[in-house]
């Protein structure tokens, strides 16, 4: 009896490693960082790469991509495309404005 309840435990064992090998997480890896004292787990944004992409087609790359590059640190988002979608970020992205009272964030 006992080693019907062995064997029945090992093979249960080997199912369960089976099983959980063929869980795939997806195609995209994404980067996970710990910043700050309070050592919560966020997604690591490459706000540069984003920001030159956001900014490519703009009359003033340069200040775009400055403007772009503090928004990104400040609320992790950069919108899809070269200009628009600015709602997709939030409202940390919509809402952030400048000493002159104009929208920052491109």
């Amino acid at each position: 009896m006992s080693s019907r309840l062995l064997l029945l435990s090992a093979l249960l064992l080997f199912c369960i490693a089976l099983v959980s090998s063929d869980i795939e997480t997806g195609d995209e890896a994404v980067s996970v960082v710990v910043r700050g004292n309070n050592r919560r787990l966020l997604q690591f944004l490459d706000c540069g790469g984003l920001c030159k992409v956001r900014c490519s087609q703009h009359s003033r790359p340069n200040v775009c991509t400055r403007a772009c590059g503090t928004c990104c640190a400040r609320c992790k988002c950069v919108p899809p495309g070269t200009s628009g979608n600015r709602e997709l970020c939030g409202t940390c992205y919509t809402d952030m404005t400048t000493h002159g009272n104009k929208t920052k964030c491109p």
